[in-house]
């Protein structure tokens, strides 16, 4: 190898540094000129390391945890509109309290979901019939057999938490909401 002159010298104190870099803590490679071995005092770096990094991991961790639990409820009123939807489809010309009806079959499609959360909106062609209370509104039978080629949506929400160590970071409140259009034809 071809070291210019100038260079030469500085090649073992570059080897030094590379060992002194690749020695495991405590292990006596050399010694320096103090006396003092190499790595000598190290041996609870690792430990004061973990400790200063696990509660941010922690925090980290739970707030993935947390977003994770909103979507996949999010993910399930979703799918559980739907099948409240398919279900007014079918009972549309039959149904006392549709609303009623679809928020049961809405509430039996979501099982991971607290039922008495869910609060369900009927629309028949862009109009909510006017009589809903909670989850009921009988007025809307007659709409709904009278306008059997109308689309009807339904639209339900949910209260989410997204709470981490006691910091809400929705303060105003979260509120999961899906909605589905069917169209009978």
């Amino acid at each position: 190898m071809n070291i210019p002159r100038g260079e030469r010298g500085q090649i073992p104190a570059l080897t030094r540094v590379i060992n002194r870099l690749a020695a495991w803590p405590g292990e006596d490679i050399e010694t320096r000129p103090t006396g003092e071995r190499s790595g000598a005092g190290c041996e609870g770096n690792a430990l004061v390391e973990f400790a200063l990094v696990l509660p941010l991991f922690m925090i980290i961790m739970t707030a993935i945890f947390t977003f994770g639990v909103a979507v996949m409820n999010q993910l399930t009123l979703s799918q559980a509109v739907d099948a409240g939807a398919r279900h007014l489809a079918l009972i549309r010309t039959s149904t006392l309290d549709p609303c009623a009806d679809t928020a049961t079959a809405i509430d039996s499609a979501a099982p991971t979901l607290t039922p008495g959360k869910i609060k369900v909106t009927i629309s028949i062609n862009g109009v909510t019939p006017s009589p809903q209370t909670g989850n009921s509104c009988t007025g809307a039978v007659t709409a709904l057999q009278a306008a059997q080629t109308l689309p009807v949506t339904v639209t339900a929400t949910y209260p989410c938490n997204l709470a981490i160590y006691g910091k809400n970071y929705a303060p105003s409140g979260c509120l999961l909401s899906a909605t589905v259009t069917e169209y009978e034809y």
